[in-house]
């Protein structure tokens, strides 16, 4: 609250004066003006309504009532604006609707539409102001030629109960039911990805090590039928299937090493991004600047972040070299991927990067990509820190 402006953020009721100075006027013309604003919200949310209503057994009425909704966070916004201006009530405008991306398709967005919370209180906020538009539109008016000794306090009264309507629907006040809807959201995208993994995790299984593990059980049995009439030929399918072993056991611990790496496990974020540094076709400088290592979760994510990134330069970046910070700031954990290669990644280009920003957004997660035709690139991750939890061995019983 400012000296000369004592409507300025107050969260109670504002005294009434006898006085007409400009907060009183600026007052009586949020009144007078209720009405013509009032009937224009009313009409836009009843039709709204009344179409999406009528129209919800064909393909295009949600659709409408969804865009509906969006433009209800219009007016809102515009109501927030006068009541700064007339009101003096400073209120923080709602967060942008977080919902899945246009690419996601058109029921996604359309789900996440109508259970936006925000244009839902808006449309309530609209409804209730008619009627509320007529009583103080006839009062100030009234007040106006026949009450003027006391308007500044029929003015204040008035006015109150407008503050507390616009603070009561249109302040971000319901963060809870938005983060509801924001974690309802990213769960969807966490168990995509966990069930693509698991659908490549049994993919490699049937392609790779179980096709190979069969060859092997076929060989052994033709070499033990071949045993006794001509070893050498069995010695030499012998010979044959620990080949395969070997090839099998490597696939296998590949395939390990995608799931969750030992060296990650045992040495930390630092060994395990040198050691996928050194698969990447451009040298790789890794700096891993950390007193103690995140939670565990937190560090299989920027782990297979920066093994994804890398995994890009190698096929498409055309890099001579790369760079990987990782540092803590504050309570965020964050990365920086840097190649001097060619450019022109993009998000939607199918090169990962997409799913790599759905990940991350799934755990409160940012990532941002600079990368202008031409290079260089630059790729920033942040995740949130958390501390890993302390493991406690159990000694002999």
């Amino acid at each position: 609250m400012t000296a000369n402006n004592p409507a300025i953020d107050h969260d109670r009721p504002l005294p009434a004066r006898f006085a007409f100075d400009r907060h009183t006027w600026k007052e009586i013309a949020h009144l007078l003006a209720n009405l013509p604003i009032a009937l224009i919200g009313f009409v836009y949310v009843a039709f709204m309504i009344f179409v999406g209503a009528l129209m919800s057994v064909t393909v295009v009425g949600l659709p409408l009532l969804a865009l509906g909704l969006t433009g209800a966070r219009g007016i809102g916004h515009f109501e927030r604006g006068r009541a700064r201006s007339l009101l003096g009530v400073r209120i923080d405008e709602p967060s942008p609707m977080r919902g899945p991306h246009r690419r996601d398709g058109l029921f996604p967005w359309l789900w996440a539409s109508l259970k936006d919370p925000v244009g839902w209180r808006t449309v309530l906020y609209n409804f209730i102001r008619l009627p509320w538009g007529v009583l103080t539109f006839t009062v100030t008016l009234v007040g106006l030629f026949v009450l003027w000794p006391v308007l500044p306090f029929i003015a204040r009264g008035l006015t109150n109960a407008d503050r507390a309507m616009v603070r009561g629907l249109l302040s971000p006040s319901d963060e809870l039911e938005r983060r509801i809807a924001e974690l309802e959201s990213d769960r969807g995208v966490v168990v995509d990805t966990a069930a693509a993994d698991l659908r490549r995790i049994e993919r490699d299984l049937h392609d790779g090590a179980q096709a190979r593990l069969v060859a092997l059980a076929m060989g052994l049995g033709l070499a033990k039928e071949k045993l006794l009439e001509d070893p050498e030929a069995a010695a030499r399918m012998v010979d044959e299937a620990h080949g395969e072993v070997k090839v099998a056991l490597q696939e296998l611990r590949d395939l390990a090493r995608g799931i969750h790496p030992a060296v990650l496990t045992d040495r930390g974020l630092d060994a395990a991004l040198s050691s996928v540094a050194s698969r990447c076709t451009a040298p790789v400088k890794v700096t891993v600047d950390l007193a103690e290592r995140p939670a565990e979760a937190i560090e299989g994510i920027a782990y297979f972040t920066v093994s994804e990134l890398l995994q890009n330069v190698s096929k498409h970046a055309q890099a001579k070299s790369v760079s990987v910070d990782v540092w803590r700031s504050k309570d965020r954990l964050l990365i920086q991927v840097r190649d001097d290669g060619q450019g022109g990644a993009r998000l939607e280009g199918g090169t990962g990067m997409a799913g790599l920003a759905e990940r991350l957004d799934a755990v409160d997660g940012l990532f941002v990509l600079d990368s202008p035709v031409g290079g260089p690139t630059t790729v920033t991750a942040e995740l949130p820190w958390r501390e890993r939890a302390a493991v406690t061995q159990a000694g002999p019983r």
